[in-house]
């Protein structure tokens, strides 16, 4: 059987161009990953998504998402697709035991946070190193943590960490912050949020079950200095999730997926891309709801122009 349409990633992008192209009789098959949802599952509330005046979860925003794609008949499947071929028509798309094919593809499949890479990180990754505020946050009441970051998420986290800690102290590579006025503000104004400028994180220390400290480069003196701590968590960026397509579409410097100005459409006809995939500017989930809405009518277009 070859599917009129299959979507890669289950994020807002994925499930907003699965709700358009069920809507148009496109029946698409969705593959979410093993982990689906996105990076909204990683999210605290979610405050500027309109509709939602009071802010919503973003585990909860997620599983509406999903229940609408469902609602107009989306069918899903909860595994990662490890292989696809372009190259052929209907396209190929595999997962670890099964070859599926179809007339069109819509890439929504995101982006993921990034690590440091340093000593200490891998070895106390979820005993006190976290990239989740949303899910660790808890567990570090009235403790002394740090952020790594300088852009709006870092804000964000460390905003709702001051929830359950006693300090937040920043750690920032530069002399300002690259996030957004607002959160800038929200943050500057928390009485316990503190800032560290021209500072890295250098390595991860613990007394082999726990993080007990950070060794913090200051990059304008040169010199590296001990900082306890209990908690640590990444805000630094995100990578897009293109490994699948390397050698098969096309990517801009910054390794994202190019699609064609004013449009989702890709190198090849018939493979369009939507969300965080693509866009390394916006990065919003609204953004990204909006690229999945394009991606499932330019599919679409293209589907009944094929017949």
């Amino acid at each position: 059987m070859t599917e009129k349409l299959i979507i890669i990633g289950s994020g807002p992008a994925g499930h907003t161009a699965a709700i358009y192209a069920a809507r148009a009789e496109l029946k698409p098959l969705l593959f979410e990953g093993r982990v689906p949802g996105g990076q909204l599952m990683l999210t605290t509330e979610v405050e500027n998504y309109p509709g939602f005046p009071s802010g919503l979860m973003g585990p909860e925003m997620m599983e509406q998402f999903k229940k609408q794609s469902e609602r107009f008949g989306t069918r899903m499947i909860a595994d990662d697709v490890v292989h696809v071929d372009f190259s052929v028509h209907p396209f190929v798309v595999k997962t670890a035991d099964q070859t599926y094919l179809s007339e069109s593809v819509i890439v929504a499949t995101g982006a993921t946070a990034m690590w440091l890479n340093i000593p200490g990180e891998k070895e106390y990754g979820g005993r006190g190193v976290s990239a989740c505020a949303t899910c660790d946050g808890f567990f570090f009441k009235g403790k002394k943590i740090i952020v790594v970051g300088g852009g709006d998420s870092a804000m964000e986290e460390a905003t709702f960490l001051t929830r359950f800690a006693e300090t937040v102290t920043v750690i920032v590579r530069k002399e300002e912050l690259r996030a957004s006025k607002i959160m800038q503000e929200r943050a500057r104004n928390n009485p316990k949020i503190e800032f560290r400028w021209n500072s890295e994180i250098r390595e991860i220390t613990g007394d082999g079950k726990k993080v007990t400290g950070v060794k913090v480069f200051n990059n304008k003196t040169n010199e590296t200095v001990d900082h306890p701590t209990e908690g640590v968590f990444m805000a630094i960026g995100h990578t897009p999730n293109t490994s699948l397509f390397k050698g098969i579409l096309d990517f801009d410097a910054k390794g994202y997926l190019k699609t064609a100005p004013g449009s989702t459409k890709t190198n090849i006809e018939g493979i369009f891309a939507a969300g965080d995939v693509a866009d390394h500017y916006y990065r919003q989930a609204v953004t990204a709801a909006g690229t999945g809405c394009m991606a499932a009518i330019d599919a679409e277009r293209w589907l009944a122009g094929r017949e």
